[in-house]
């Protein structure tokens, strides 16, 4: 039987401790992808433990992913009951993961500068209700691990 070949990434992987000494170390690591990528995809955890994964929208800032959120969501509530979870970026030609823990924060909590932030990159305020009437929250995680492409060399 024929093996399959390796896929170009998986031989050359760089994973990092936590950033929170750099903020911007991994964004100059990515060439600025954090901070001009439109979606990521978040998984969180499950009571049972099975992973649930959605797209999300993001602002990388002072070293910490914020995700936006209705509190009712099921990242929401998973993340109140395990706060591990894992941001990949779309492209599978350069991959790159996040291993984490996020944190909920209320309305009363958004920094101001998060909150710019998704204005600039989405034209979009986080703590804008929209027809539903679950509050927005945002999560906030720390990276406690990167898994990335680098270029060989």
């Amino acid at each position: 039987m024929e093996s399959l070949p390796a896929e170009p990434w998986a031989a050359e992987s760089l994973s990092a401790e936590p950033l929170s000494a750099e903020p911007l170390a991994a964004d100059s690591l990515l060439g600025g992808r954090l901070q001009h990528e439109q979606g990521a995809w978040l998984c969180t955890l499950r009571p049972d433990g099975s992973p649930h994964v959605t797209p999300v929208w993001f602002v990388h800032l002072e070293g910490c992913w914020w995700i936006g959120s209705r509190a009712t969501n099921v990242k929401v509530r998973n993340v109140q009951a395990d706060p591990r979870v894992v941001l990949t970026l779309e492209s599978i030609d350069e991959p790159v993961v996040a291993e984490g823990r996020a944190q909920v924060a209320q309305a009363d909590e958004f920094p101001e500068a998060v909150v710019e932030a998704f204005q600039i990159k989405y034209g979009w305020n986080p703590a804008t209700v929209d027809g539903s009437e679950a509050p927005r929250v945002l999560l906030r995680v720390v990276t406690g691990r990167w898994l990335m492409a680098v270029a060989p060399g």
